[in-house]
This record gives structure tokens, C-alpha cells and sequence, in this order.
């Protein structure tokens, strides 16, 4: 698509408006995924205001009126901050789903590059708790959370789920072991403090760092923490195995799939196929038409 083809969903002039005058589609509830974040919100727009605008469509049929496609959560806190206009985007269509979709969320580790960035701009530690509603010893702890973590585990995880606790697990291990853990959490998709937990427990002993040691797990002996590290390594060697081979494999099958949607682009084959190997023909067919491999 041409980009000078691609139109604003919005008009690119804000304007201020009454609250009165904004009108949500829905109410936000205590229950909403997002309420956890509210008092977070409402610590950040008392300190710095709004940062991201409201957007809103005119209501039809209602002059001066604007129903309130985004923003539920910045409404309520102004409301509740007793302000009595704002900032607003006017969108052009009444579209509220790709707005709140469309969302992507802060990891724990690009908060904490913007938390770090901020304080070597001049902003203090109490500052940044006051605006985010946390205590400051929270903030401070983020001084020391990538440090002894390699760059390259950082990398793979930094737009991932994963939790401080997890995080801090990985200090455990040695720098290769670390970016194994990180790859095979990303496989694996689970970046969860218990699946941690189980990869350095599967951590055989030279690959932990000096004066670290796995959580003893109760119930589980020594023969069987050994016996998981070795079934923990083959694990780990069949999925970099099958890691190295699935770019090639995906490669042929690609072009097993375009030279099958040839053949069946032309008139004789395909003719010939249907009156000699009618079941074959079936196969070629839903092969060709898959989307992806």
C-alpha cells in the first residue's frame, strides 16, 4: 500500500473539552483486567496530567456531545481529580475496539530502562514513586535488577511478561546458562517464577554461579535432582537441534509448496492427476492452499 494512501483515524488538531460534554461507553469496574493499574494512573496524572488524550467521536444527533472511544480509565481519574475539561483527539470513525486492541503493554524490563533513563536525566527516586503511586524502595530496587544478567538474556526477554522474581533467578546462573534459560522460556512461551525455578534447579552445578545453589525442593532426593539435570540437557540439546533444522525444513517446504501450486496451474497435470491419482490431487490441493507452514 502506498503510504500517502493511508488516512489519520483522527483529526490531527486536538481539542479541549468539558468532561460534561464526554460521555463513556461503558463503566469501568473494579473487576476490569485493568483496575490493578488505576491508582497508578491516578498518582500520574495528579503529578505530570494526561499524557496520552482522550479519544472521543461526536455523538450523532447530539450537538456538542462526544461519545468516548478511549480513555475509560484517564475519565474516571479525572473525575475523580475533580478536573472539569480535557485534552482530546477527535476520531473519525465511532471504531472503539482497535484503540483498546490495539494495546502493548509495558514489560517489567523496558520499564525499567525508562525508570533508569529518567533518573539519569535528573529525575529522583521519590519523584517517580510519587507519580506512579509505589513506595521508593521499589524504585531503588530497579537500580540493581539487570545487574550479573548478560545482555544477550536481557535482549530475548525484554519485551516478555517475565516477573522480578523470575528475573532475579537468572543471576544464579552463569552468562551461557542464562541465555539458554531465556531461550527456552521464549520457546516455551512461560516466563513464570516457578518455570525458574525449574530450570536452575535443572542447572547442573558448574553452570551456577560461585555460592549459588538450586532450592532444595522438598520430597524431590539428590539422585533425582541429578537425574533432572541430565533429562533437563537432553531437553535442551533436542530443542536446539530442532531449532538449528526447522529455518531449513521451513525453507523446502516453501518451495515444495510453490513448485505443487505450479504444477496445479497447469491444465494437463491437473487433468491427468484427477483421472489417475484423484486422492493425490486432494493432497496437492490442501497443501497448496495453505497460508502458512
Amino acid at each position: 500500500m502506498n503510504p500517502k494512501t493511508v488516512r489519520a483515524a483522527f483529526e490531527l488538531e486536538g481539542v479541549t473539552l468539558p468532561l460534561t460534554a464526554i460521555h463513556p461507553i461503558r463503566q469501568v469496574k473494579p473487576t476490569d483486567a485493568a483496575f490493578g493499574k488505576y491508582r497508578t494512573m491516578l498518582a500520574s496524572i495528579r503529578e505530570v496530567g494526561v499524557i496520552e488524550p482522550l479519544m472521543v467521536h461526536p455523538q450523532r444527533g447530539v450537538r456538542g456531545a462526544y461519545l468516548l472511544m478511549d480513555g475509560h480509565m484517564r475519565l474516571k481519574a479525572l473525575k475523580e481529580l475533580e478536573k472539569t475539561e480535557a485534552f482530546c483527539l477527535i476520531a473519525k470513525d465511532d471504531d472503539p475496539f482497535t484503540y483498546n486492541d490495539k494495546v502493548n503493554r509495558l514489560s517489567l524490563i523496558q520499564e525499567n530502562a525508562m525508570i533508569m533513563r529518567a533518573i539519569s536525566n535528573g529525575v529522583t527516586p521519590e519523584q517517580i514513586a510519587k507519580a506512579l503511586d509505589i513506595d521508593v524502595s521499589k524504585i531503588r530496587s530497579n537500580f540493581s535488577l539487570l545487574e550479573g544478567i548478560h545482555p544477550d538474556a536481557v535482549e530475548l526477554l525484554k519485551d516478555k511478561p517475565i516477573s522480578s522474581a523470575a528475573l532475579r533467578l537468572f543471576k544464579k546462573a552463569k552468562a551461557v546458562r542464562q541465555i539458554d534459560m531465556a531461550q527456552l522460556m521464549v520457546a516455551a512461551n512461560n516466563y513464570a517464577r516457578g518455570y525458574a525455578d525449574a530450570l536452575i534447579i535443572g542447572t547442573p552445578a558448574d553452570q551456577l554461579t560461585r555460592g549459588s545453589k538450586a532450592k532444595a525442593v522438598p520430597g524431590i532426593s539428590h539422585e533425582e535432582i541429578v537425574r533432572m539435570e541430565k533429562e533437563m540437557e537432553v531437553l535442551e540439546r533436542d530443542y536446539k537441534f530442532h531449532q538449528e533444522q526447522f529455518g531449513e525444513n521451513s525453507l523446502h517446504l516453501n518451495a515444495a509448496q510453490r513448485y505443487v501450486k505450479r504444477l496445479l496451474e497447469n491444465a494437463k497435470i491437473k487433468r491427468f492427476l484427477t483421472q489417475r491419482y484423484a486422492d493425490l490431487l486432494d493432497e496437492f490441493q490442501e497443501l497448496a492452499a495453505l497460508e502458512s507452514l
